[in-house]
């Protein structure tokens, strides 16, 4: 046996029933007492009191008896035997259908359109037809079947169709309990997503400003260095293109870092080999340490990539000239399979990756912007053998386009 309502909407539904049927069951009552004279006697009437009472006190607790199947059973069980002695006492015919019919509502609410509710409702009308007959004549039960069964087809429709609602406002109220609920959690993933927002600004703010202010100044005091050493050995007029070179460099680290506070840079890099052999010829003339490029032709990059691509080059290079005590580097672009692979190599003093001192944000840098270009970083370098920095980062596939739709 299965119960269909839950005890909590037994309760909510209960009181409306439960008012309705006794006021029913009070004016049958005072019906039946004006009718029967036997009824006017006191013990008849104080025992057909106290039965009326019964049942109607059971109705009223019925929600907090009806908590496993057994306990239902009975108490349905119990119903019928005292609406039977109540009918029996009464001598009313009219008190068959306020009774039983409000149980086999009460039964089919309890239990549903099962087999255990039409078992109940079965009983409910075999002692209600047993009542009939007693009162009247076996050859009246046509009548009984002609009063009842309409009654029963329609209390059943009504419960049915009044417990459906109620199921779908129960839906209703747990499915808007579940939206707020929804609704509140998404409202504490905004304000996660905000500060981790903040955050990663934050931390693209600092990458940029180190990209330029750091990189622009590194470059500007090589680019000094090498002026005062031409001055040093009376070259005025090398070490004038170089100051002129600085002022240039000066120039466009101060338009990139305005760029950048105002957050309203936009990039237009150019083919992404034009731009590396920029970047390149800067760093030989800047230094005079030979740099040998070779490049294969890269595909069409987003500006966002490039620029992680010549920051990072640019970076690589001005960590070479500022530590590595090297006479030549080299910087190579292959692309294969799908992947572009980018190598800065110098035959430098090398160091040991695993012991890099803490403060040394440009490698910290290189790593989160290839990171986030979907890229992987690869350092091999060791003490007296020079560095290799290897970065590789996967192309969309382009196969399925023809010619005209490449971009």
């Amino acid at each position: 046996m299965k119960l269909k309502l839950s005890n909590h909407r037994v309760e909510q539904d209960y009181r409306i029933f439960f008012v309705f049927m006794t006021i029913i069951l009070v004016i049958m009552y005072v019906v039946s007492l004006n009718a029967n004279p036997i009824l006017r006697n006191v013990w008849p009437a104080a025992l057909f009191t106290f039965l009326m009472a019964a049942h109607i006190l059971l109705h009223l607790v019925a929600y907090r008896i009806i908590q496993t199947p057994t306990r239902t059973a009975l108490y349905l069980i119990g119903q019928g035997v005292i609406a039977f002695a109540i009918v029996q006492l009464s001598g009313n015919i009219g008190m068959i259908y306020a009774l039983y019919m409000a149980l086999i509502g009460e039964s089919i609410g309890i239990l549903g359109l099962t087999r255990w509710g039409a078992l109940a409702t079965l009983y409910f009308l075999a002692l209600s037809l047993v009542n009939f007959v007693i009162f009247t004549s076996p050859q009246n039960a046509l009548y009984w079947f002609a009063g009842s069964i309409p009654t029963v087809i329609f209390v059943g429709l009504y419960v049915s169709l009044y417990t459906r609602q109620t199921e779908a406002r129960e839906k209703a109220q747990a499915l808007a309990a579940e939206l707020e609920t929804a609704n509140r959690q998404l409202t504490e993933y905004a304000a996660q997503v905000e500060d981790l927002t903040i955050a990663a600004e934050r931390e693209r703010m600092a990458r940029e400003l180190h990209d330029t202010l750091s990189q622009g100044l590194a470059g500007l005091i090589l680019q000094l260095e090498a002026a005062d050493a031409h001055l040093a050995q009376n070259r005025p007029e090398k070490a004038r293109q170089i100051i002129a070179q600085a002022m240039q460099k000066a120039r466009e680290s101060l338009t990139e870092a305005r760029n950048v506070i105002s957050n309203l840079r936009e990039n237009h890099l150019g083919e992404l080999e034009e731009s590396l052999r920029r970047e390149i010829d800067r760093f030989q003339a800047a230094t005079g340490l030979p740099c040998v490029f070779h490049a294969d032709s890269a595909p069409h990059l987003p500006d966002s990539v490039k620029e992680s691509i010549l920051r990072t080059v640019s970076e690589a290079l001005t960590n070479i000239a500022r530590h590595a005590r090297a006479t030549e580097a080299a910087v190579t672009l292959t692309v294969k399979e799908q992947t572009l692979t980018l190598a800065i190599q110098d035959n430098g003093l090398g160091f040991d990756p695993q012991a890099i001192p803490s403060g040394h944000y440009g490698l910290l840098g290189i790593r989160e912007r290839i990171r986030l270009i979907g890229g992987t970083l690869t350092l091999n370098s060791a003490p007296g053998k020079g560095t290799i920095l290897t970065l590789a980062i996967p192309l969309p596939d382009t196969s399925h386009l023809t010619p005209d739709t490449l971009p």
